[in-house]
């Protein structure tokens, strides 16, 4: 699959916080469709992993350094369904769709290569995505906020013993708590 493929494939989890907006599904059934789906995701990844299923869907999927850990999109689902039960929709929508859409347009604006910290034009474009997403759900100071903690997570590439955390597990939860920490500041 393509890159660009891969990242259709990522923006489609938009899908699920958008299903709530739309009023098409009340806040417990996104809260339980993310769960399920995550839920899948393990048991896809407990298949490669430890039972050596091999399918083409992962190659398509899956990058060559997620071959041996648990690959990005369960990271995905992890990230994205706790926040969701841990926040209240205002929060948790927002969140979800900095992972969803605002990763895939930073990965567009980017050459790629794995950097300890991505170049401003894409770390610009991140923060301008996910602050336009926030917006409808939360103050001003509350999504740029948010926005700062996506655009951290997606462009800083932390390293601790020679392992990069991926994004996919940070962008949610650091934009969903630095929201609240805004919003509690404003005594929102």
């Amino acid at each position: 699959m393509s890159e660009l493929g891969r990242r259709a494939v990522h923006a489609s989890g938009a899908v699920v916080p958008l299903a709530y907006v739309a009023d098409v599904a009340t806040w417990g059934e996104v809260r339980l469709v993310a769960t399920a789906g995550l839920a899948l995701a393990l048991l896809l990844e407990a298949l490669r992993l430890l039972a050596g299923f091999d399918h083409a869907l992962y190659d398509r999927l899956t990058r060559e350094y997620e071959q041996e850990n648990l690959a990005g999109y369960a990271l995905y689902a992890l990230s994205g369904t706790a926040v969701l039960w841990l926040t209240e929709p205002a929060v948790g929508v927002p969140a979800v769709l900095m992972l969803a859409l605002g990763d895939p347009v930073s990965g567009l604006l980017s050459s790629g290569e794995l950097r300890a910290v991505k170049p401003p034009r894409v770390l610009v474009g991140m923060f301008v995505v996910c602050t336009a997403l926030a917006l409808p759900f939360v103050p001003p100071v509350a999504a740029v906020a948010g926005a700062l903690g996506a655009t951290v997570a997606d462009g800083v590439k932390p390293q601790p013993f020679g392992y990069v955390i991926d994004d996919n597990l940070t962008i949610s939860p650091l934009a969903a708590g630095a929201m609240l920490a805004a919003l509690a500041l404003l005594g929102a």
